[in-house]
């Protein structure tokens, strides 16, 4: 699934004599299930973590990435990472061109119904919309005490939806160009071990976001044990609610300190289900999942094999936000990973919940 030439080109200048500075540069194809395969180039110039017994994938990190799809998606994506350059401080600024053609569009509210028979012939799209976005993303923390961190930041996006050929559900609901400007603020909690492929430890995290006539408040707890030399379980919550009224775009993400996530279905939310399958102000979503070590040298190179279920569902305007078993959408699903050093994951894993199979290439975990 994943071909990449990886060629370290030659080492940088050091402008921090503490910290040297590599670079890599690397095509690679993956296949995504919206958007079929993709063609792709990266390049990073980067601070390594070396063998220091820290979390953080690396001290510093500038990446470039730009692709296109067989389904005529395509992204070009600057991408600035300063997680331990300066000792309790962690920056982040992300500039993105993105289009998604196939995303998931399925109506609004969480009883929204998949007919097989109407994307069949002539119809193909009619599930689908094409949505473009374009978005400067700043982050700034800073260590309180220990593992807790405030968090500040500020987005500005301008995000595009387009009606695909032929009858689609979106025509019904069609929506024009939205310019976002958010400001959010929270509390993270992390005592990982390690942020790409944490072992044991807690990630929490409560933020609060305003946008252009919404506020967006977001919770997550993720838990990680390792009661076994080779066995890593997994658990993750987490929940969100937008009051006033919030655009197409911020309904169709949930928010986190390192990026907005597509909720509520696809790999990052609800694995077994169509990326964007289920829209809403409001959402919950969990999870457990166990790994287990085929390959195993730790924080060299480890093979596992996993097992997960995902639920979720969400709220429509004016609901309460709740823990509940009542209209859950869940799945089950496994697949295989390999994590190598301290900063490389590479997963396929496929889900299954009542509407069929899905099968993801991911270079990060679910949770």
């Amino acid at each position: 699934m994943l071909f990449a030439l990886a060629s370290p080109l030659a080492a940088q200048a050091e402008p921090n004599p503490k910290h040297p500075w590599v670079d890599h540069l690397y095509p690679f194809v993956f296949y995504s299930p919206i958007d079929g395969f993709w063609l792709a180039g990266h390049y990073d110039w980067s601070s390594p973590m070396g063998f220091a017994e820290r979390p953080e994938p690396s001290f510093g990190r500038v990446a470039f990435d730009a692709g296109a799809s067989t389904q005529g998606s395509y992204l070009a994506v600057a991408d600035a990472q300063a997680p331990a350059y300066w000792d309790g401080w962690r920056f982040g600024l992300t500039l993105s061109l993105i289009r998604a053609n196939r995303l998931g569009y399925y109506g609004q509210g969480n009883n929204t119904i998949f007919d097989r028979d109407s994307a069949g012939s002539g119809r193909s799209y009619f599930y689908r919309v094409s949505r473009m976005t374009r978005s400067a993303r700043l982050t700034v923390q800073r260590r309180v005490v220990g593992p807790l961190r405030v968090l500040v930041g500020g987005t500005v996006e301008h995000t595009a939806f387009r009606a695909l050929p032929g009858i689609s559900v979106f025509q019904r609901d069609s929506v024009g160009p939205f310019t976002d400007r958010v400001g959010r603020a929270g509390i993270v909690l992390d005592c990982r071990d390690l942020e790409v492929d944490p072992h044991r430890g807690v990630l929490a995290e409560l933020l609060v976001g305003r946008g252009r006539g919404y506020t967006r408040t977001s919770a997550s707890l993720h838990l990680y044990a390792h009661p076994l030399n080779r066995l890593i379980l997994a658990a993750r919550l987490g929940s969100e609610n937008i009051t006033g009224t919030a655009p197409l775009a911020a309904q169709q993400t949930m928010e986190t300190s390192e990026g907005p996530i597509v909720a509520l279905g696809g790999f990052r939310s609800l694995r077994g289900y169509y990326v964007g399958r289920f829209v809403g102000p409001g959402k919950i979503v969990g999870g457990v999942e166990a790994r287990y070590g085929l390959v195993w040298a730790p924080r060299l190179l480890e093979v596992k094999l996993l097992a997960f279920y995902d639920a979720g569902r969400v709220f429509g305007p004016g609901e309460s936000i709740r823990l509940t078993r009542h209209g859950l959408h869940a799945a089950l699903g496994g697949g295989v990973a390999v994590a190598a050093m301290r900063n490389t994951l590479v997963i396929l894993e496929g889900g299954k919940g009542t509407e069929g199979a899905q099968v993801t290439f991911a270079t990060a975990w679910s949770f």
